[in-house]
């Protein structure tokens, strides 16, 4: 592996151990009544298949709102939505944020046929797919950061090191390297922190994670201070070395 000379200001290295949380009880599918009449007002109609249909790959959120939905059909897609998990649960109001321009509106101008969210919905609670792949976003921190399958979703105690980096003296104009960048969540915050000369330059061995880094810190703006590096930690900042002020890498267990 390459290794960086140092300059004559330390190097910072910010490495926040990440402990592992206790198991959230699975959510179980309620069972449907058995009446034929309850189980046709809950049971999803069967997805028509076409096979030379492609799924569309745009993050939910940032796809247009151009499918309308009449509000008895919107209605009739949240009680069958809510019979499968319990009453608490909050992903089908998220889902519904996600998904609609106004909810209340009739019809509802959706950024997705309800046929689409009936089959998130489905993959979520019976196949358990993490919710924030389904709407392709995490809330994180103070930004809405877009993430997809390949790339680890924002922990909420990484937003801590936001605020490390800030603590180190002379931050602001300070070059810095995100090692393992995956959404390019932390490079996105730090950079919206950083002064006029400061730089960050994300690495990330992923492809999945660059097109996705790069889509966030397209979004945000920061392309004049986010460098986007595909490669293998150190490997790909081979001109930087000795001008950096820290580097920052989160461990996942």
């Amino acid at each position: 592996m390459a290794t960086l000379s140092l300059s004559s200001r330390p190097l910072t290295f910010l490495r926040p151990n990440r402990t592992k949380r206790p198991l959230r009880r699975l959510l179980r599918p309620k069972p449907l009544a058995s009446s034929s009449a309850s189980a046709s007002a809950l049971t999803p109609p069967t997805p028509r298949l076409d096979p030379t249909d492609t799924p569309d790959p745009t993050t939910l959120f940032l796809r247009p709102a151009s499918h309308p939905a009449p509000a008895a059909a919107l209605a009739a897609f949240r009680r069958r939505a809510a019979a499968l998990v319990p009453p608490s649960a909050p992903h089908l109001r998220w889902l519904l944020a996600a998904a609609a321009a106004d909810p209340s509106s009739d019809p509802a101008l959706l950024r997705a046929p309800l046929d689409d969210l009936e089959a998130m919905w489905a993959r979520h609670v019976r196949d358990r797919r993490p919710f924030q792949y389904v709407v392709g976003n995490e809330h994180w921190r103070d930004l809405v950061v877009a993430v997809r399958e390949g790339v680890l979703i924002p922990r909420p105690e990484t937003e801590a090191v936001v605020d490390m980096v800030r603590e180190v003296e002379g931050f602001a104009d300070g070059w810095w390297a995100d090692l393992g960048t995956g959404s390019g969540a932390i490079a996105v915050a730090v950079a919206r922190e950083l002064g006029a000369q400061g730089r960050v330059f994300a690495v990330d061995v992923s492809e999945v994670a660059v097109e996705v880094a790069t889509l966030n810190v397209q979004r945000y703006g920061v392309q004049g201070k986010v460098e986007i590096r595909h490669g293998s930690w150190f490997e790909p900042l081979q001109d930087v070395k000795g001008k950096l002020m820290g580097v920052i890498s989160v461990r996942v267990y």
